[in-house]
């Protein structure tokens, strides 16, 4: 069976370059009848927080992105000590007692000679009375994974063939000197543990991958299929984090944006697939195309976003918006409102503006040159009700009498019942509107 996860660690809020992995793997999952697994990777309990967890939570499920199952990497120490156990009795897993800043002056010296920053294993040539001599000084050794230096090759759902030879690469972390397990080796037993067919990533854990490839088969199972993904960066380029809450989607939410408008987005970036409306989750999975995605590195632009939200508002249905619409203007909203104000709208929330102008008060826009033809205009008012033909019979008889054609038409009138100088179109607007209203909004005298 499918089965993929999203792994954030509860240390901040989720951004669009979070989100779109999750997304990734939860349309993969299930486009072909799967399951999605949310996991907290949350082994650092300083910096895990709760608020962030629900945040995550929240963020998801808004989003619409369910999970079949949660899983919590702080609750499985003792399956990850189990698995040191092993390694240790295997031969695979060896303590090192180096400090942060020996370590560094050993990558320092590496870098100035020209050569990579390996790791020497200097630590496996200690004796017991060096181990013994430095635990006496209150050192607790971290623990490395000792890999074999033989070649580590894998096909990648993105990259195609990949291949790494291990005598190229340090032998990994797997425990810090507290005992706590770090990723590599936190990741690699749960993907074992709880099935996992796909791991669906960014692609800055392809060297990861190398290694823990050799660690599962040290632990005895085979490794899953990798899709390393290009991480998503902003329209400047620049990295997204979720420290800085760079277009997290909390600030996106607030703003607005429609959830559908961030999924179908995202689904398609990076992707040669192209940006278009969706009406709702189920469309975005029915098109969405695993072999579509590319190499290049794809750019979130929050302009783009809001265009595309404002196509997916202008198409739809009340029956969609109806409830939030009622919450944001109240209840008498109806149908009416909400084809002719629409094409108008770039977020939902804009659509408060458009029922203050119809209902309530305005402030006109009158020239002086436009007077008198205000106040023929309100003489001439068509009696109450208005439908869509109402604007057209209106303005033909005006211009009839007037003589004003086009903007010098139609333009003052705009400018006079909207206080505006653009927007919905008139012919939808007028019926929203009272006699009483409009005549008020005409009459040259309130402005003399």
């Amino acid at each position: 069976m499918i089965k993929t996860r999203f792994a954030p660690s509860p240390t901040g809020r989720l951004h669009v370059g979070n989100i779109r992995i999750a997304l990734i793997n939860w349309l993969f999952a299930k486009k072909h009848g799967g399951h999605f697994l949310l996991r907290f990777d949350d082994t650092d309990t300083d910096r895990s927080e709760k608020v962030f967890e629900d945040g995550i939570v929240q963020d998801l499920l808004w989003l619409g992105l369910t999970f079949d199952e949660t899983a919590y990497q702080s609750r499985r120490f003792d399956r990850y000590e189990a698995i040191r156990q092993h390694l240790i009795a295997t031969g695979r897993l060896y303590p090192c007692y180096e400090t942060g800043e020996g370590l560094a002056l050993k990558r320092k010296i590496l870098l100035s000679q020209g050569k990579p920053p390996l790791y020497d294993r200097a630590a496996l040539s200690l004796t017991p009375d060096q181990k013994a001599a430095f635990e006496a000084e209150g050192r607790q050794p971290h623990w490395r994974f000792l890999l074999n230096h033989t070649p580590i090759a894998w096909h990648d759902k993105g990259r195609g063939p990949v291949h790494f030879e291990g005598q190229h690469l340090s032998d990994p972390v797997l425990f810090r000197a507290n005992g706590v397990p770090v990723y590599s080796l936190a990741s690699v037993v749960d993907d074992i543990d709880f099935g996992i067919s796909h791991v669906i990533r960014g692609e800055d854990h392809v060297v990861n991958t190398a290694s823990q490839i050799q660690l599962c088969e040290a632990i005895g199972h085979a490794h899953p299929t990798y899709w390393h993904i290009p991480l998503l960066v902003d329209a400047k380029g620049g990295e997204l984090s979720k420290r800085l809450g760079s277009l997290s989607i909390a600030s996106l939410r607030d703003e607005g944006f429609e959830s559908i408008a961030i999924t179908a987005l995202l689904s398609r970036l990076g992707s040669s697939l192209p940006i278009v409306p969706m009406e709702c989750l189920d469309a975005v999975l029915g098109a969405f195309d695993d072999t579509a995605y590319s190499r290049a590195t794809p750019r979130f632009d929050s302009d783009e976003l809001r265009h595309l939200n404002a196509r997916i508002l202008h198409t739809m249905p009340f029956d969609a918006v109806k409830d939030r619409l009622m919450a944001l203007v109240g209840p008498d909203v109806d149908e009416a409102f909400w084809l002719a104000v629409r094409p108008n709208l770039v977020f939902l929330s804009d659509a408060v503006g458009w029922w203050t102008m119809a209902r309530g008060e305005v402030t006109p826009l009158v020239a002086e040159d436009d007077r008198e033809f205000l106040k023929n205009a309100a003489a001439t008012l068509p009696p109450q009700p208005w439908d869509h033909n109402t604007w057209g019979t209106w303005t033909k008889g005006l211009s009839d009498t007037t003589g004003r054609k086009g903007k010098a038409l139609f333009l003052p009138l705009r400018r006079a019942l909207t206080g505006q100088d653009s927007g919905p179109d008139m012919p939808a607007l007028l019926p929203l509107m009272t006699h009483h209203q409009v005549r008020d909004r005409l009459l040259v005298e309130k402005y003399g």
